[in-house]
């Protein structure tokens, strides 16, 4: 959320930043709510004038013995003219912060203008997609012909846009997260955290997924609680209503949860596989940081989930977003996308970005040096990566003409095998 005084002071450059990523602040609407509240309150002060100075002519007036019941009544008349004033004061207020819940994060000044996805900047590519001698197959394809993926089974017992998977599948799932966390604790300096997995909508609030973005999450009935959509709402809101030791920041956490999305916006993207499911797994980096250090500290994160794709020898770009594809909370974002030769194209496999002091208003998540004042801190997060994506870009970088896939050299101490094939494991 933003400072109410911030966008006072700043309306006309405010609105200027906010239509750069296609929201179009009604300044007008804007400055009638403020000259309200300014007239209430000013109404109010005035009435608290006239009220301190009856009151001083009341107490003379009784020194001399002069009966003031009726000054006394004009006075309790002006008492609630002024309470009238304050409430309407109160309610303009309420009604600005209703406006600022829904309004998105200023897009940082580094980040390139642009309409949608096709203003993307690409700032980085590494590894170069394979050269196959054979058509490449899907992992739709690849993963059901040797038996690890099963969609039928997955409507059957849930609905659509569900996964089980068997055998070698369901351990390379596995394998990947073991993978991804050991890799970002033991080198990156991460700390590992297991969150619920369950969060309250005080929560979705902080991170910014509530109020507006309620149609993608899924409540459960009759309480206050909702399935994670990503370990960084229950990540970030660990350290809500707190003030952390400036001088201790970053702290940088990793987790890895389930993640539950209704995928209400995604209008039928992505339909065939795995890469938009209602359920899938996912580790997630999460930084608190200073205002002086988050900049930085994207960099680094991006770094550290460019890092695993970088082990696993799949070849990716990195694409810096423009103003108009950003994340609602999001002041500047790297989309870090995976080659997936299955389906001859890039697909977004982690989104990085710096929320500055966005969330931390939102959750009251402070900061403050010993000799300081307590501030907003900055908060980050990216992930490190998507299991199910890092899955299918396995499947489809490694498979071979026979149908077979065969497991990165990375992945091997975690999955004891070599390659995956119809009838198992060859060791």
């Amino acid at each position: 959320m933003h400072d109410l005084g911030f966008f006072r002071a700043n309306l006309d450059a405010v609105a200027d930043r906010l239509a750069l990523r296609g929201f179009q602040l009604d300044r007008d609407s804007f400055r009638q709510m403020d000259a309200e509240r300014r007239a209430a309150l000013t109404q109010s002060e005035q009435l608290k004038a006239r009220r301190n100075a009856a009151s001083q002519e009341i107490a003379a007036l009784r020194k001399q013995g002069v009966d003031t019941a009726v000054r006394q009544q004009e006075v309790r008349a002006l008492g609630d003219e002024i309470a009238a004033c304050e409430k309407q004061a109160e309610a303009t207020d309420d009604r600005f912060r209703e406006l600022l819940k829904g309004i998105p994060n200023l897009p940082h000044e580094s980040v390139p203008a642009g309409g949608g996805a096709e203003d993307n900047v690409e700032v980085r590519r590494e590894g170069s997609p394979r050269a196959f001698d054979f058509a490449p197959k899907a992992h739709w394809d690849l993963g059901t012909g040797l038996g690890v993926l099963d969609f039928e089974r997955a409507a059957k017992v849930t609905g659509s846009r569900f996964a089980v998977y068997w055998g070698l599948g369901a351990q390379l799932e596995r394998a990947l997260i073991n993978f991804m966390l050991d890799l970002h604790t033991r080198e990156h300096g991460y700390t590992e955290v297991l969150p619920p997995f369950v969060i309250n909508s005080a929560s979705l609030y902080g991170t910014g997924q509530l109020p507006k973005f309620e149609q993608d999450l899924f409540k459960l009935r009759d309480t206050d609680y909702y399935l994670a959509p990503t370990a960084e709402v229950p990540v970030t809101n660990l350290y809500r209503d707190e003030t952390l030791d400036a001088e201790a920041l970053p702290i940088k956490l990793c987790a890895y949860t389930p993640c539950f999305r209704s995928e209400a916006g995604s209008h039928g993207r992505d339909v065939r596989g795995i890469i938009r499911q209602h359920q899938f797994q996912k580790v997630e980096l999460v930084k608190f940081a200073r205002a002086d250090q988050s900049a930085g500290e994207l960099e680094s994160l991006t770094n550290d989930a460019e890092n695993i794709l970088r082990r696993l020898g799949l070849p990716f770009r990195t694409m810096v977003l423009c103003t108009g594809d950003m994340g609602f909370s999001s002041a500047k974002t790297y989309d870090i996308e995976v080659w997936l030769p299955g389906q001859g194209e890039f697909k977004e496999i982690s989104s990085c970005s710096n929320f500055e002091a966005f969330q931390a208003r939102r959750a009251s998540i402070r900061c403050k040096a010993a000799k300081g004042k307590s501030e907003l801190a900055h908060t980050l997060n990216g992930s490190g990566l998507a299991v199910g994506r890092t899955w299918v870009a396995i499947v489809e970088n490694y498979q071979q003409a026979d149908g077979t896939v065969t497991v990165p050299e990375a992945l091997r101490p975690y999955l004891n095998a070599e390659c995956i094939t119809a009838r198992g494991a060859l060791k």
